[in-house]
């Protein structure tokens, strides 16, 4: 086993400037502590050995050669916005980031793709689209992530109903094996049954198999206009009982959503974002997009006649930017809501069975009463994907926090399990979860796992003790 894992040397340092750039390369206490971490410090905080800054592919398979070679862990960097623990050197070593890799390359209009560097931001990305016409769906709610770490661990979001998730949307891929070896994963064609698909299973691994260098992702004509609908229910049981006569419909949303009026209040509070209906103790947001304002009146006109059929309060209609603007703003501040609201967050990303939403809810909201904890749920309610915050209040020591977040974890990963769930919806499973993830799998599985990392990794340097933990 190649644990533990060397430490790099003076020789070690030299090289990896020779082979990149002095000025991109930090190491010790030069290195921020901005990179001990990502977006959930909670998950682990790990100081890299050296951080190293590429800009092309030559240079990844170079320095990850030299990790492979010397039993040096490297652990690909993109903008830290994970949110599992996933971009952190748990063994130390050298952390190399991607952001410099960025180029979006021309749209291929008859191809309707579009290929970029994994630093490219997803913004960017879907401005690039935007500019020649067309639609890059995928939409989760950070932004500013990276398409590398959006394609890395399949990122979804609130438009995964109708449009599906980003693997949806990958063509091929260029990649660095953990022996620095440079490989290509399918090509720009429709379809390919030429062999195993290894390029969907490359997907969503989070950093464990390989290092993103190039990706060409699929592209949709733009729809023509969008409409977003609020729909105030007295419930959240309401509010869950709506989503299946919303599917019914013939027409499919593009997104679909709930949030209490308690974590509306929080993001009011917290941020100073009111949202726009003050009806209702949940409210579900509907979205729809159309090819023809006629398509779009005929969507919005069945789903508000359905939801008042079901008991919703009223049906407000964003029709326009800025209304929809004021609607999805709420939404998208949640997580910077939370965090103003409270002195920690704890995340619980798990997915149910539709038809358990509201039952993972109110039992959600049980199971940390009775832990002292603050628990608030809301997230995807088109795809069961349901955002469980943990929310630590002052007083609560460190010790209580711990034990009452590792309880509360514990408690809602069974009952997704017992729900027919699974353990994450879209954020993954990096250091955070990994405890967990047995308990879903079964050992068989995990045996399974392990003989895929093997396969890609043999020596296992390439982001260890994520995902899979050989080194307990």
């Amino acid at each position: 086993m190649p644990y533990p894992y060397n430490k790099i040397d003076q020789a070690g340092i030299d090289y990896i400037r020779s082979v990149t750039a002095p000025e991109r390369v930090k190491v010790g206490a030069e290195i921020l502590p901005e990179y001990h971490h990502d977006e959930m410090p909670e998950y682990g905080v790990y100081p890299p050995d050296l951080y190293v800054e590429a800009v092309n592919t030559q240079e990844v398979s170079a320095v990850m050669k030299y990790g492979n070679d010397h039993n040096i862990p490297v652990v690909v960097r993109g903008a830290g916005t994970g949110l599992a623990g996933g971009s952190t050197c748990k063994y130390g070593g050298i952390m190399l980031s991607i952001m410099r890799m960025n180029r979006i390359f021309p749209v291929d209009r008859k191809n309707q793709t579009i290929t970029c560097e994994p630093g490219a931001l997803l913004l960017d990305v879907q401005a690039a689209a935007a500019a020649e016409g067309l639609f890059y769906p995928p939409d989760p709610g950070e932004k500013t992530a990276t398409i590398g770490g959006n394609v890395i661990t399949n990122a979804g979001g609130m438009k995964a109903v109708r449009y599906g998730l980003t693997r949806d949307f990958v063509r091929c891929m260029e990649a660095v094996l953990p022996d620095g070896s440079i490989v290509h994963f399918s090509s720009n064609v429709v379809k390919n049954t030429t062999g195993y698909d290894v390029k969907d299973l490359v997907i969503g691994s989070e950093g464990t198999l390989c290092i993103l260098t190039q990706v060409t992702l699929k592209l949709l004509p733009a729809p023509k206009c969008s409409c977003t609908l609020v729909l105030p229910f007295p419930t959240l049981e309401d509010c869950a009982d709506m989503v299946p006569k919303v599917l019914d419909l013939p027409f499919t949303p593009t997104a679909i959503e709930f949030l209490e009026r308690e974590l509306l209040d929080i993001v009011k509070r917290a941020l100073n974002k009111p949202f726009p209906v003050q009806e209702g103790g949940a409210v579900l947001i509907v979205m729809y997009d159309a090819s023809s304002r006629e398509e779009l009146d005929g969507a919005c006109a069945a789903a508000c006649e359905a939801a008042l059929a079901a008991g919703a309060i009223d049906c407000f209609i964003a029709d326009t930017p800025e209304r929809s603007g004021s609607v999805w703003g709420v939404r998208g501040g949640i997580l910077e809501g939370m965090k103003g609201d409270s002195v920690a967050q704890e995340e619980c990303d798990v997915v149910v069975p539709r038809s358990e939403i509201a039952r993972y809810v109110k039992e959600a909201k049980r199971i940390g009463l009775s832990h002292g904890v603050r628990v608030e749920p809301c997230g995807h309610a088109g795809d069961g994907n349901i955002h469980t915050e943990l929310l630590r209040d002052p007083g609560m020591t460190d010790e209580e926090w711990k034990s009452a977040t590792h309880a509360c974890l514990t408690e809602l990963y069974a009952l997704s399990k017992e729900l027919g769930g699974q353990l994450s919806g879209e954020h993954g499973i990096g250091n955070g979860r990994i405890d967990f993830l047995e308990d879903f799998l079964g050992s068989r599985m995990i045996d399974l796992f392990k003989s895929i990392k093997l396969a890609f990794d043999p020596n296992l340097v390439l982001n260890p003790g994520k995902v899979i933990e050989f080194n307990r």
